[in-house]
């Protein structure tokens, strides 16, 4: 459980942290750098969700060995399914990361919603949907690393 107190914006007390995989936490399928080394010290307050699609059909070898729950959801209503999924953890105990279209009705329905802009971009509704917008999946792991910086960022 990870608890942040974030003063003029709610008190944060999360057990999930669920990440979409492509453009989030991989770019074309593969892991991105220094996302793995995270995972494991996340790993230690969080229970750790990928969900994808699996465009690339690799997402159980990137993933392998990491201490994260890997989810292949249907192809074809992928934002209601990552929606469904974060409702049926707990959205009130949960946060989300995610860059694309199909990911914001995830990021506005979890207690606390990332959104991560890189090389493929950002969807404008993933934009819209989020409590915080972060230049890349580093650095948005991080801030759940180092809540200091969610704390900067969020308060009023």
């Amino acid at each position: 459980m990870l608890e942040i107190v974030v003063p003029g914006f709610k008190n944060l007390s999360l057990a999930h942290l669920v990440l979409d995989f492509n453009g989030t936490l991989a770019q074309d399928g593969r892991l991105l750098a220094g996302v793995a080394p995270r995972l494991h010290r996340l790993a230690h307050n969080l229970a750790v969700h990928v969900l994808t699609a699996d465009t690339f059909g690799g997402v159980h070898q990137e993933m392998a060995g990491l201490p994260v729950t890997v989810s292949v959801i249907p192809r074809g209503d992928e934002a209601r399914a990552k929606a469904e999924f974060l409702r049926a953890l707990g959205s009130r105990h949960s946060a989300a990361v995610g860059n694309g279209r199909n990911d914001a009705l995830m990021l506005q329905e979890a207690d606390l919603g990332v959104a991560v802009v890189q090389e493929e971009g950002a969807a404008r509704e993933a934009l819209l949907a989020a409590d915080l917008v972060a230049p890349g999946i580093t650095a948005a792991l991080d801030l759940f690393l180092v809540p200091g910086r969610l704390i900067a960022t969020l308060r009023a």
